[in-house]
């Protein structure tokens, strides 16, 4: 009788540790760049992205390029591996919630006012209230800088960004910007601009004041010259202007950068390269991960997966990336990080 007993004993304490490390919770992750956007802003679902694009396609001008870019996205034609959209918006709250939660992600959502507060209603742990802005928002939400001023005000949302008036050709340092480069610095409110890429084509697919060379970080430097209390943030690292990046983070410390959408779309090779100099130049303690999940809720995993894959970096430096960076720019308490990470 004894053996058996022992037998039991031993496999109940084997059962013990396996649920124990199942119920183990990863560690947290913030993702500085999420969004609660309806399911057709991109065109009828389900739409493919690349994860990542082999190549960017070659277009001749008698075509209509924003046609051939959703042809692309319909038949992922560009991609060996590309994520699927779900095909409603409930289908996309959920699968993005699940990954939230699964991952322990915290995300900066922002979208519509009323979005947002409806994701934040269904998983009030894991999302950070953000607000998406660009001028046209002031006629679609009235949100102008003294709105604004009194939104953040309340404390219900936290993070002004994505500010995507890249878009709209309009420069952060434009005076037209101004009042709410002021507000952001009054208030004390982390700011997120929108410094890199679109759509491919992004000038010829509805952004007909979209331009090139609006990509570089240079063009944030006269906002930090006379807003120097900013907690500015670039996002999507600047790319493809990984010079002028590194001239933006050395001349001007406060500044931190997120890798939404590099970290997944383009090809793993040149994500690598961008990253691995930005680290290699010493900026490894500003930056921040982002997954910029608009309709894919697939690309959080996979954006996650190519850094933890990423081999020139250290597990210290994936930590920073992941949380450590984020929760030193978003001031998080001790508090709040201890419970994060229960």
């Amino acid at each position: 009788m004894k053996k058996p007993t022992v037998t039991i004993i031993f496999l109940m304490f084997i059962a013990i540790g396996l649920n124990a490390q199942q119920l183990k919770r990863p560690l947290p992750i913030i993702d500085m760049h999420l969004h609660a956007i309806s399911i057709n802003d991109f065109g009828t679902p389900p739409l493919k992205i690349g994860a990542p694009f082999d190549n960017w396609g070659a277009n001749d001008p008698k075509n209509n390029f924003a046609d051939v870019f959703l042809q692309e996205q319909k038949t992922g034609s560009w991609s060996d591996h590309s994520i699927t959209s779900p095909k409603t918006d409930d289908e996309l709250e959920q699968a993005t919630i699940a990954i939230l939660r699964k991952r322990n992600i915290y995300g900066v959502l922002s979208g519509s006012l009323d979005r947002v507060r409806k994701w934040k209603a269904a998983e009030p742990k894991h999302i950070i209230n953000g607000v998406y802005w660009d001028f046209s928002h002031i006629k679609s939400e009235k949100l102008d800088a003294d709105s604004l001023r009194r939104l953040f005000k309340t404390g219900e949302f936290k993070v002004f960004s994505e500010v995507a008036i890249q878009y709209e050709g309009i420069l952060p340092s434009d005076t037209v910007f101004e009042p709410y480069l002021k507000m952001a610095e009054d208030l004390d409110v982390p700011l997120g601009i929108h410094i890199g890429p679109g759509p491919p084509g992004a000038s010829y697919q509805g952004a007909p004041n979209y331009r090139a060379r609006m990509h570089s970080p240079l063009v944030l430097e006269e906002a930090l010259i006379r807003h120097p209390k900013l907690r500015l943030y670039a996002m999507h690292a600047g790319w493809p202007m990984i010079d002028d990046m590194i001239a933006m983070l050395y001349t001007y410390p406060q500044l931190y950068v997120d890798l939404g959408v590099i970290d997944y779309i383009i090809p793993q090779k040149e994500f690598y390269q961008y990253l691995k100099r930005l680290v290699d130049a010493g900026f490894e303690k500003r930056i921040m991960y982002g997954s910029d999940q608009m309709i894919w809720p697939g690309a959080m995993e996979k954006s996650i997966e190519n850094i933890e894959s990423a081999p020139f970096l250290t597990k210290e430096q994936k930590r920073d990336i992941f949380f450590n960076n984020a929760a030193r720019f978003l001031r998080l308490s001790k508090q709040q990080i201890s419970e994060m990470s229960r």
